[in-house]
């Protein structure tokens, strides 16, 4: 009788926790919904263009796909995050600080990926400083949304796709009649549903009132739409 003797493989190096520094956005739920639906995704060799990249974990995802990437945010403290991300993940990307869409390189890329700010609040304008910049989207939580949906398309070559997770409060079918009539083929392709945030408890009351949350909801429902330029 042959006794097998069992060798151990050695365990493989955990990845280098990211880095969020005060008041930019730390990767979480939408996060990695988007990144499950990245990795479907042939990133290897595509451009790839991260818009409002955060902390760059979008970002550094995509790079470790193979991808060549570019990512900007309109906040120093989410450049300086994302660059830092880049080196400590090492990989190699391309940070820029400019506005999620008006000021956005000039493409076409393969992929358009983003993590928007889609919270609605109370406020109908913008926040330019603080934390709630990388959550705050409007009234309706749609005020950078929509500037995505106008600006993907242009950014993309000819079957270039854009990916992009928000809110089910902020309107999906509003985001997908948008990138329709911007001649794109737009599908929900993810959906999760987690406990309201901190924040979304914070608004309940406000929600309720202006009818985007039900009296007994506690769920926030994530959705990731997939859009193809034609």
């Amino acid at each position: 009788m042959t006794t097998q003797t069992r060798i151990p493989m050695p365990t493989p190096p955990r990845p280098a926790r990211l880095l969020a520094l005060p008041g930019v956005y730390a990767p979480q739920h939408d996060t990695a919904l988007l990144t499950r639906a990245l990795r479907r995704e042939a990133v290897d060799g595509a451009s790839v263009l991260d818009l409002g990249t955060g902390s760059g974990a979008l970002a550094v995802a995509a790079a470790r796909q193979g991808g060549r990437v570019t990512a900007v945010d309109i906040s120093r403290r989410a450049v300086l995050t994302a660059r830092l991300n880049a080196r400590l993940t090492g990989q190699s990307l391309t940070v820029l600080r400019a506005d999620l869409t008006t000021e956005a390189p000039d493409g076409p890329y393969d992929f358009v990926i983003s993590n928007p700010p889609y919270v609605p609040s109370p406020s109908p304008v913008l926040p330019r400083r603080g934390a709630a910049r990388a959550w705050d989207g409007g009234p309706r939580g749609r005020t950078v949304v929509d500037r995505i949906c106008e600006a993907a398309p242009k950014a993309l070559a000819e079957g270039g796709v854009l990916l992009m997770v928000h809110s089910a409060l902020c309107g999906v079918d509003a985001s997908l009649t948008r990138l329709r009539e911007a001649g794109m083929v737009p599908k929900v392709t993810d959906r999760e549903y987690i406990p309201l945030g901190p924040v979304l408890r914070s608004r309940r009351a406000w929600l309720r009132s202006q009818n985007l949350l039900g009296a007994d909801e506690n769920l926030e429902e994530l959705v990731v739409i997939r859009a193809e330029r034609r």
